[in-house]
């Protein structure tokens, strides 16, 4: 009975993480290996991440951490999946239409325009896409993913129950983000964001950090995206 009340509590603490709308990003003095392995991560883990319109709890679990030093965005997922889909693809290829996947956006400024999305398979594919703008307010849909993080590493490795997936984002290569004012974070700086993951098993489900009220733009809610809150 004591387990069963123990479990429940981190449950619930865990629910309260993932609607809150500040994410803590918590400072490392280490520079992580970006392996897959997640072994190495000392940083918490919130979450499940809930489907995307609705809030209902998903399928299967995904919980991620985030964290920094001074020179790097780290992300990590821990995925739940019974039935992964998907292979190795060449960068940039459009997984999110074929595979399970994991999904960061980061817009530093929160103003709609010239943010990133970082897509990532359980076979290790990626890419890297910049959305110059998604509103007619700002002249329509217009993505590039003709665009590359210099730096950027992604890697994702399967686990007996799943995959797990570590990226790293050095702060460098967002400064050359034209409009996108990815100023070098700094302890108290907030940027807007969200983390994402589409499941391809037994049933379809799209999966976001917390539910959108509006879905206008499916995904690409940025009026909604949490604030990131880079903290020691």
């Amino acid at each position: 009975m004591k387990v069963i009340s123990i479990v429940s509590v981190l449950y619930f603490m865990c629910s309260i993480a993932v609607f809150s709308q500040n994410i803590t990003i918590h400072k490392i003095e280490n520079k992580l290996t970006v392996d897959g392995d997640l072994s190495d991560w000392k940083t918490p883990f919130i979450g499940p991440l809930v489907i995307h319109n609705s809030g209902q709890k998903a399928t299967q679990n995904t919980m991620i951490s985030l964290s920094w030093n001074d020179d790097n965005l780290y992300i990590a997922y821990n995925s739940v999946d019974s039935k992964i889909i998907g292979s190795s693809q060449k960068k940039d290829s459009p997984v999110f239409n074929t595979d399970d996947l994991v999904e960061i956006f980061i817009d530093a400024d929160g103003d709609g325009q010239n943010y990133i999305e970082i897509g990532v398979n359980a076979f290790s594919t990626h890419y890297d896409m910049l959305l110059k703008c998604i509103s007619p307010d700002c002249g329509g849909w217009k993505t590039s993913m003709n665009f590359n993080i210099e730096g950027l590493e992604a890697v994702s490795k399967i686990t007996t129950e799943g995959f797990s997936t570590e990226i790293k984002i050095p702060f460098s290569s967002l400064q050359k983000i034209q409009n996108g004012n990815f100023l070098k974070p700094k302890i108290g700086t907030k940027w807007k964001g969200s983390a994402f993951r589409i499941d391809y098993g037994n049933t379809t489900e799209y999966l976001a950090l917390q539910p959108y009220k509006s879905m206008k733009f499916g995904f690409h809610q940025p009026v909604e995206f949490a604030v990131f809150e880079f903290m020691e």
